[in-house]
């Protein structure tokens, strides 16, 4: 099977493309702290999409959370993403592209019956070389938005 070619809308997005794992750490006032492991996949199909996946694990392997989605550019500086969580939580971001930055707010949650009360996220992306961090702020369960995870990542580059 060949590989697709990289679609030309995906320029200002191309440098978030591969495998990226490392460790994070969480907090939140009504959470204890908590440190993590945590891989994230950003492919393609040839499309004007990057299709995205994450998963995070505890410190003997065991499954903590997971998200998936797609990224989609919006002109030249401007982007949509939007995620589904199993754990009844789907964010709609709109955000812009700054070089290497990825800086988004949810313009949309939603909440499965079920699911946790979460009113607002942001999400900053930042990619220098081959090290990928990241912020997420969130708005949940009667809180004010604030630091909820951050994490430095590295590029994989044979698996």
């Amino acid at each position: 099977m060949t590989v697709p070619i990289v679609h030309d809308d995906l320029a200002t997005l191309e440098f978030l493309l591969g495998t990226w794992r490392g460790e994070g750490r969480g907090e939140y006032p009504t959470i204890d702290e908590f440190t993590y492991r945590e891989e994230i996949d950003f492919t393609h199909v040839g499309k004007p999409f990057l299709i995205y996946r994450q998963r995070t694990w505890d410190d003997r392997g065991g499954p903590l959370h997971t998200e998936s989605g797609y990224l989609r550019p919006v002109g030249t500086h401007a982007a949509e993403l939007i995620i589904a969580q199993p754990t009844g939580v789907t964010e709609i971001h709109t955000g812009e592209v700054f070089g290497t930055k990825l800086a988004m707010s949810a313009a949309q949650v939603g909440l499965s019956p079920t699911a946790k009360r979460v009113t607002a996220v942001t999400r900053t992306v930042s990619v220098l070389g081959d090290e990928l961090t990241y912020r997420l702020e969130m708005a949940a369960v009667g809180q004010q938005l604030q630091l909820h995870l951050e994490a430095k990542l590295y590029r994989v580059l044979d698996d």
